[in-house]
This record gives structure tokens, sequence and C-alpha cells, in this order.
């Protein structure tokens, strides 16, 4: 784990303080493709109701429109929460070389916590993953984002 890596994680963890003003589960994401980001998004599933608006997804579209091709060799993925089934699938699809999140989750991840997909000798392509970069600051903001979630359903009676 590398400055570089803390670097750009920040980056997304902006992403994800967005998202969190904008009332989303605030996860961010950046792709950086020879040591510039070229893609970012946050969360977005509430604003555009679909289960599909992740973080990943999005970066990776807009990092493949930046770059002009869904092949995203040489691109490293940096997301805040360790990726869902749908969203290592689609880092797989995508060809990236590697990916780097923060936080690990217990209940959804599919990069080492409750199954590997991106490790996976079965798919032809298997990116390197680098788990942990900054994950006390991501978990910190998914914590403290459902806190006052549930602060808030409390008081309103929920």
């Amino acid at each position: 784990m590398g400055s570089a890596d803390e670097f750009f994680m920040n980056y997304a963890v902006m992403e994800a303080d967005a998202a969190a003003e904008q009332d989303e589960v605030p996860v961010g994401a950046v792709v950086v493709y020879g040591g510039e980001i070229i893609a970012s998004a946050h969360n977005e599933k509430e604003r555009r109701l679909t289960a599909t608006a992740h973080a990943e997804i999005l970066a990776l579209e807009r990092a493949a429109a930046a770059l002009g091709n869904w092949y995203l060799e040489g691109c490293t993925l940096y997301v805040t929460l360790e990726p869902c089934a749908m969203c290592a699938g689609a880092a797989i699809n995508a060809r990236i070389d590697r990916l780097v999140y923060g936080a690990s989750d217990p209940r959804f991840g599919c990069c080492g916590s409750i199954m590997d997909l991106l490790s996976d000798k079965r798919f032809n392509h298997n990116p390197s993953v680098t788990a942990g970069v900054s994950a006390q600051k991501c978990a910190a903001l998914l914590s403290a984002y459902f806190t006052e979630k549930r602060k808030k359903k409390s008081t309103d009676g929920g």
C-alpha cells in the first residue's frame, strides 16, 4: 500500500462525501490511468432509481467514455467499499488491471469477504486487489451515514 494508493483513495472519499450530501450511501470511486484520474463517481441509486447506479459501475462507464474503449487495461479502480458481485463482475469484464478498496463489506463484498470473484481462475481475467487502503476513514463515512439515518428514522417516528 503506497502513498499513491492513499492519494487516489482520498479522491474516492471525496466522491463518497458527495454521495452522503445527496442522501446516497457514501461510496465513491475513481479510475486512474497513466497516473491520472480519468473518471470519478459516487452512488446514485436513489437519484436514478436504479439498483445498478453503484459508484464503481458509473466510474467504469465514465472511464470507458474517456478512453473511447470499454477495455480498461492499464486502469486501476479505487473504491471506498469492497465491491459487490455486480461491481466485481464489471471490473473483471472491463479488464481493469487493479482494484483498490478501503473498507471491507462483510455482507456483500465479493473481493474477499463473502467470496472472491476477482481471484477466481475460471474467469478469463483476474485483476490484482489491494484491500484496506484508508479503511478506517472509509468505514467511518459509512458508519456515520447509517447512524444518522437511524437517528432520523427514530425521530421521525419510523
